[in-house]
């Protein structure tokens, strides 16, 4: 029998989500954006709660409401339909009674879930409306056994969160955007009962409460899944920004509510073990999660603004999937070169460039080559990216006084054979840099310059004396992380040969036509053409005329003739190699290479 029908406005207002001025700004936004689904403005706003708006489109349509967090479904019931088809459709059974299923649905117009359901099981489908995300937790729970916390434990996962569970429970769990936005409208339903101004001892237990638990896991995990490299949580004067970092690039995730700014800073800091109470001074933290079986690291930062709290995580894969120099993007003739300086038994490499641009990837690539049973390689990194095996690696802790400088003198006395340096940041980690090398080790470090020949001069300005310099330096590798293009979808064209001069490109007919290739904006690339990154190098390998050149402190367009002469390809020209071999396209290039004076 039919349910009778309310309207899914008066089923709101009369429940008490909903009132006439809300109605009023959600009908303005359902003008101007021309969505028929007001249902979704509501949720979007932070309004409503997306399992209020289910509730009443059930009234609305005169059908059931299945709360799934609340029933328990028989297996009977759960045997009848085959979890292929239950997956496929984001459907389960709740009850079976003679020949009639009721079948929970988020979308009950969808015809082809009713036809496949009733075909498998030869029943006749009743459907009610559920929420899509605890559709997707009951699947889970019904279909793969995951319904207790032993059991999860036992498959190396955390179980999702509920009211009573622990935040560090609930960040190790997967969410959906669905999740997400439902989260964040039940959020602000509740933080709104509980009125703007909260006490710190209430943002806490806020912050303990699922609705939130919810919207931070939600955050990371969609995050994750979009291959961000930061996640940053910006408060604005009315609402808060959410923006990834992806290939390099920041991006508009979603803006929340200003009201859950706080319990979810709080919620943050709870994870990462910062001071809940402080919000005047700038804090670190850390967190742990996991995501598809990896170990995930989150560096995070907060920072007072006039607005509130600004966060940002840090997102560090400790499995090192992009670890090789053969994954890096280098063209075969710099990775052999590069191979060849780092197999001497004692002298030092650096790698350089701005922040962000793959330096610390690229050492630890080496060092992964390096790697054997017959060498005793010793690290100084502040932070600790990626864990490696058969490696010792020290955390800097400027806070007890264990600096790069400290950590190095104590290396000479651990028997090292190769040494690896986050930054070389002072005088003093350089004059001890350079003191290993001159005894017999292998230094590796990194340097904050624009191009390859500048690191001589930088080591020289620290106070390094310029004959130590050409004694010990046997290459410097400059580098910046371009976007690729998505292979699956990219397009040809054809540019003249004289729009790429600027780019080194040889000029003997102007006019001559090149193909190059662009990626074409799809779902599967964010719109963006783009899908992960690869690197641009320039590699100055050290020579009698170049170390010469430092010893009488040569004027840095000279070293960098000499090197060119030696060999080097500037930035711009691998750049412009991996755009005629289609791996990304001119403008990419001229965004991360080309700066002010180039």
């Amino acid at each position: 029998m039919a349910l009778p029908r309310v309207s899914m406005v008066q089923f709101l207002v009369q429940k008490g989500f909903l009132n006439e001025d809300q109605f009023k700004e959600a009908q303005l936004v359902q003008q101007q954006t021309k969505n028929p689904d007001l249902g979704k403005i509501l949720v979007d706003l932070g309004m409503v709660g997306e399992r209020e708006v289910l509730q009443a489109r059930a009234q609305e349509l005169g059908v059931g409401f299945a709360d799934l967090d609340r029933v328990t479904i028989d297996a009977s019931v759960i045997n009848a339909v085959p979890e292929r088809i239950a997956k496929n459709h984001n459907v389960i059974p709740v009850r079976k009674q003679d020949n009639t299923l009721w079948l929970a649905m988020a979308n009950v117009n969808n015809l082809q879930a009713i036809d496949d359901v009733q075909i498998a099981t030869g029943c006749r489908v009743q459907t009610v409306i559920a929420v899509p995300g605890a559709i997707e937790d009951a699947i889970h729970k019904y279909y793969t056994g995951g319904t207790s916390n032993g059991d999860a434990a036992k498959a190396g996962t955390t179980p999702k969160s509920s009211a009573g569970s622990t935040p560090a429970a609930a960040m190790a769990a997967g969410s959906s955007l669905a999740d997400m936005r439902q989260a964040i409208a039940e959020a602000g339903v509740r933080r709104g009962r509980e009125g703007e101004e909260d006490a710190e001892g209430d943002d806490e237990k806020l912050a303990e409460q699922a609705p939130i638990i919810r919207l931070a896991n939600a955050l990371i995990q969609q995050a994750l899944s979009d291959r961000a490299s930061d996640i940053h949580v910006e408060p604005q004067p009315k609402s808060v920004r959410v923006r990834y970092r992806i290939d390099g690039v920041l991006m508009e995730a979603m803006t929340i509510p200003k009201n859950l700014l706080a319990p979810l800073i709080s919620l943050f800091k709870i994870m990462a073990d910062m001071n809940i109470a402080e919000r005047r001074l700038p804090q670190d933290g850390r967190i742990e999660v996991r995501h598809q079986g990896k170990e995930i690291d989150l560096r995070v930062s907060s920072i007072p603004t006039p607005f509130g709290e600004k966060i940002v995580m840090r997102i560090l894969d400790k499995s090192g999937t992009q670890i090789g120099l053969g994954k890096l993007g280098f063209l075969e003739e710099n990775q052999l070169k590069i191979e060849e300086l780092v197999s001497q038994p004692n002298g030092m490499f650096l790698c350089t460039g701005p922040t962000g641009s793959g330096k610390t990837t690229t050492l630890y690539s080496i060092l992964y080559m390096l790697n054997t049973i017959g060498v005793n390689i010793l690290t100084a990194e502040d932070p600790i990216e990626y864990q490696l095996n058969g490696i010792s690696q020290v955390q800097m802790n400027r806070k007890a006084g264990l600096t790069f400088a400290t950590t190095l003198r104590s290396f000479l006395r651990q028997d090292p054979d190769i040494i690896m340096v986050g930054e070389i940041r002072d005088l003093e980690t350089a004059e001890i840099g350079v003191e290993s090398s001159l005894t017999g080790h292998l230094v590796l470090s990194t340097l904050h310059t624009n191009d390859a020949p500048s690191a001589t001069l930088r080591l020289i300005d620290m106070g390094v004396e310029p004959y130590l310099v050409s004694a010990v330096l046997m290459g410097v590798l400059a580098q910046r992380l371009c976007r690729r293009i998505d292979n699956d979808h990219r397009e040809s064209y054809e540019v003249k040969a004289s729009e790429l001069r600027r780019f080194g490109m040889p000029m003997e007919d102007s006019d001559k036509m090149v193909t190059l290739w662009r990626g074409v904006p799809h779902e599967d690339n964010r719109d963006t053409g783009y899908m992960g990154r690869t690197g641009v190098h320039e590699l100055m390998v050290m020579n009698a005329e170049i170390a010469e050149l430092i010893v009488r402190r040569a004027p840095l367009n000279d070293i960098k003739e000499a090197a060119k002469a030696n060999g080097m390809k500037e930035l711009r020209e691998d750049g412009l190699t991996k755009v005629l071999l289609g791996q990304t396209d001119p403008q990419e290039v001229m965004r991360v290479v080309f700066t002010a004076g180039y």
